[in-house]
């Protein structure tokens, strides 16, 4: 098992150079203006509001519940040895498309300012019926920015998780080469019947996080946790999950990762508890943190909670969150934010970063950063309109080794500085 902090010396520099290296993609007339009549400072939710009330914080609480390593062990018997991660990026078998390829109504999707600096493209073709969520990369892994000796971004989709009946995938992409992204589908399940089978997680992904060797997933019901030592091959192409006959399928995925815990409101009787929709990692914070927004909708009642909760140090407990001997965790901070369908977020030392979705025809979304006095946003257009980020942005995740702010919008995987951010908000 890796920990944080294993890559940190020697290579670090040369491999950062070498990641940084090329020219930012010229991607000048990817996004139209928008128009006049949009509006330009209505929106402001203004300063952060810290949270003091005590039975606010409590709703915030999490119970941790952990797979039992018997069931875990059964399935990776059954389906045969676990995989690392290293193993699911060597039979990466799709590219995504440079931004100069992609067709112009992609494009349509990426902010007009600040604009994104790396660029790519899905195959349409194969994620058709399937809605872009969560990103996280080897930078949250690990402050090296490296998983072992690779460069990863983790793009999380989901399918019909409305309908009752979903799917939720993620993409191991191999970032090793930047001008040449390749990747892989992993199906999120969840281990049932003592490890004798496992189901979908039958959730869309709108927060996703990978700390040290953790991936934890926003769920309908909480959030759940999936172990990156844990991988596991499926051995049939087929359209069903679990145990087949000859074998077990994934929906066509090659690979599988099974849940290994969960975290739940401890009290999800109550209408009080607050769900994630966002998830982000803020290593400015000692010890690390794990960074939620409320999921929310654009004409619901009141402010919207921002929080964190403080990530275990315990190496047994790598990449799970703080609890106590009861096995919960509590919101160390947490503020009000008046700002409408929250989708993303992001701090970083004392700064907040929310990303809006827009009710437009053009789509175009906002993205504002926050403190305890005051709220920005970028300007662009001839009428200054805030309207210039992409339409729904469900994940910010920083990339702190590169300095770079990941995210994804319809079909586009994009990336930008955060500098550059800070310098279009003023």
């Amino acid at each position: 098992m890796k920990h944080r902090g294993r890559h940190r010396r020697q290579r670090r520099g040369r491999a950062l150079r070498a990641f940084l290296a090329g020219t930012a993609l010229a991607l000048t007339g990817a996004a139209t203006m928008i128009s006049a009549s949009q509006a330009t400072d209505s929106e402001d939710p203004g300063a952060l509001k810290p949270v003091v009330s005590s039975e606010r914080i409590a709703a915030l609480r999490w119970q941790e519940q952990q797979v039992p390593e018997a069931t875990l062990d059964r399935l990776a018997s059954e389906m045969g040895r676990t995989v690392g991660v290293s193993a699911v990026l060597q039979d990466a078998d799709h590219s995504l498309r440079a931004a100069a390829d992609c067709p112009a109504e992609d494009l349509k999707a990426l902010p007009v300012e600040p604009a994104a600096t790396r660029a790519q493209c899905w195959d349409a073709a194969d994620t058709r019926s399937w809605q872009p969520g969560a990103v996280t990369t080897s930078g949250d892994a690990d402050d090296d920015g490296l998983w072992g000796q690779n460069r990863v971004v983790l793009s999380g989709w989901s399918q019909n998780a409305a309908a009752g009946h979903g799917l939720a995938r993620v993409a191991f992409v191999d970032a090793n080469d930047l001008d040449r992204l390749t990747y892989t589908w992993v199906l999120l399940t969840v281990p049932v019947d003592g490890g004798r089978d496992f189901r979908a997680l039958d959730s869309d992904v709108s927060g996703m996080v990978w700390y040290q060797d953790k991936l934890l997933v926003t769920a309908a019901d909480g959030v759940y946790v999936y172990d990156m030592n844990r991988v596991l091959r499926t051995s049939v192409v087929s359209t069903a999950v679990g145990r087949v006959p000859g074998g077990w399928s994934a929906h066509r995925a090659r690979f599988v990762l099974p849940a290994v815990g969960s975290y739940r409101p401890v009290d999800p009787a109550t209408d009080t508890d607050a769900r994630p929709f966002g998830l982000s990692l803020d290593r400015s914070t000692t010890p690390d943190s794990l960074v939620a927004s409320e999921r929310t909708t654009a004409d619901g009642d009141g402010p919207a909670l921002l929080w964190r909760s403080s990530f275990a140090t315990d190496p047994a407990r790598s990449g799970l969150l703080a609890t106590d001997f009861a096995g919960r965790t509590d919101a160390t901070e947490a503020y009000e934010t008046k700002a409408a369908d929250v989708q993303g977020v992001l701090s970083y030392r004392s700064d907040w970063y929310v990303s809006r979705a827009s009710g437009e025809q053009d789509g175009r979304g906002t993205l504002w950063r926050q403190d305890a006095d005051t709220a920005k946003a970028a300007q662009c257009g001839s009428d200054d309109t805030q309207h210039c980020w992409s339409a729904r942005t469900p994940s910010l995740s920083y990339w702190e080794a590169t300095g770079e702010v990941w995210s994804q919008s319809g079909q586009m995987l994009f990336a930008l500085p955060l500098a550059s951010i800070d310098r279009s908000l003023g």
